[in-house]
């Protein structure tokens, strides 16, 4: 299964190409490998890995605020499905880090996470909302998705976090109902490995313990969404999403009392 990922991946990269010039990503077969992995719990699905390749020689164009020309690394993207190993829980990509080609393409980025499965679960016409997402620069340049500072890793990447299930209701507008996965952080987990050569991600899902919001159905100065919390505690002070800590609270407090 394995080998089979990476052959069909060298084939996508290869066949991929630019207009003004030959901008293929063209890996050598003796290029290192980077193995990312996601542990995917039953309830939720890998979503596609987002690649972003790098390079300094096919140049981007771009005009600064006084119009004035400025050189950018050129780049090229590709979305690669993480394949499931046999019959686990473990979902896996080999990318190249060397991209080759004539613009000799490196692996700059990725962008990868967990969504659920069947939001729908949870009610009729509820779509996914957000979180679950990670995003890894493997070089100085600034990644894909925008993610805060990213945190600076030493070696490989080992990613261990806990999600919680939130669902929000939104009545200014049109309505939506909307289950997005709460946790550490904002939408996305930011990080740069710059030695990496496997990233593993493992995200523990919570499922007993969801977190409720509604946004105010009137707009009022004052009105703002209304969280209603595992144990039943609500809030309503302005927040745009739940407080993890309090969710973790509430959950080893339970535990502990089992």
């Amino acid at each position: 299964m394995i080998r089979n990922t990476t052959v069909v991946l060298f084939a996508l990269l290869t066949s991929l190409s630019g207009c003004a010039m030959d901008r293929s990503l063209a890996p050598p077969r003796e290029s290192e490998l980077m193995t990312i992995t996601v542990k995917v719990p039953k309830a939720l699905k890998a979503r596609t890995l987002e690649v972003m390749y790098r390079s300094p020689i096919c140049k981007r164009i771009t005009s600064g605020a006084s119009g004035q020309r400025i050189e950018l690394e050129g780049y090229n993207g590709i979305d690669v499905q993480l394949q499931q190993q046999g019959q686990s829980d473990l979902y896996e990509a080999k990318l190249p880090i060397d991209g080759g080609g004539a613009c000799q393409w490196r692996l700059s980025d990725v962008v990868f996470g967990v969504a659920y499965r069947d939001p729908t679960r949870f009610g009729e016409n509820v779509t996914y909302g957000a979180g679950g997402g990670v995003v890894v620069q493997f070089d100085h340049n600034r990644g894909l998705r925008s993610a805060g500072m990213p945190i600076e890793v030493e070696g490989n990447l080992m990613i261990k976090k806990d999600y919680y299930p939130w669902i929000d209701e939104e009545f200014l507008g049109p309505y939506k109902k909307t289950l997005s996965l709460a946790g550490e952080g904002d939408i996305y987990l930011g990080y740069q490995a710059l030695q990496a050569r496997q990233v593993y991600f493992e995200p523990v899902l919570h499922s007993g313990f969801a977190v409720y919001s509604a946004g105010p159905k009137i707009k009022k100065e004052g009105n703002h969404t209304a969280f209603t919390y595992p144990d039943g505690s609500t809030s309503a002070n302005g927040r745009s999403k739940p407080d993890f800590r309090k969710l973790q609270a509430i959950r080893l407090a339970a535990e502990a009392q089992k």
